[in-house]
């Protein structure tokens, strides 16, 4: 089952859910609207390497917007730290943006049941495209669970700003476990 945007809004106020900051304008039938953060990076190799931490650039989106352009991939965050205890969140673009051409949130959309934090986007432009902290980007929907708990405690938790990916700790533990 989906929470309503009443029950979005009820479970925001009495703990279940966390949404920081909260506005009751970003509630939608069964979402809720979530903002770019200011901050954006992109990696700086040509070539990515999944077994090894990539160096990465870091930009701050000004007040005139930051030009994303095609053949990127951006890391950007909400504005929002967003998680729950009960609930797993979803995370999509908003159609709107979709409309423009940005591709956002394709290939990992689901947020772990104990994850509390600002969500790192995967921003990819079709054409170049002026995008502004503070824009609403995406929506999260919450879906309710069955089944014993166990929350996440993953190597992402507490997220501020974007977070590269760190698949490369995921093969260090692997590789620590095995031996």
């Amino acid at each position: 089952m989906i929470l309503t945007g009443p029950e979005i809004t009820a479970a925001a106020h009495d703990g279940r859910l966390r949404i920081t900051p909260f506005a009751a304008d970003q509630v939608n039938p069964n979402s809720y609207n979530v903002r770019l953060g200011p901050t954006l990076i992109t990696y700086t190799s040509t070539v990515l390497d999944a077994h090894r931490p990539n160096p990465t650039s870091q930009t701050s989106i000004g007040s005139d917007g930051h030009i994303l352009q095609p053949g990127e991939l951006y890391l950007g965050h909400t504005l929002e730290e967003v998680g729950s205890d009960t609930f797993v969140p979803l995370l999509f673009g908003r159609s709107s943006v979709g409309r423009l051409g940005l591709f956002v949130e394709i290939t990992a959309p689901i947020g772990d049941i104990g994850f509390h934090g600002q969500w790192t986007l995967m921003l990819t432009p079709i054409r170049p495209l002026r995008v502004y902290a503070g824009m609403a980007i995406g929506q999260i929907m919450f879906f309710v669970s069955t089944g014993a708990i166990d929350p996440y405690r993953g190597k992402y938790q507490a997220a501020a700003g974007p977070q590269p990916s760190a698949y490369w700790r995921d093969l260090a533990r692997l590789r620590a476990v095995a031996s």
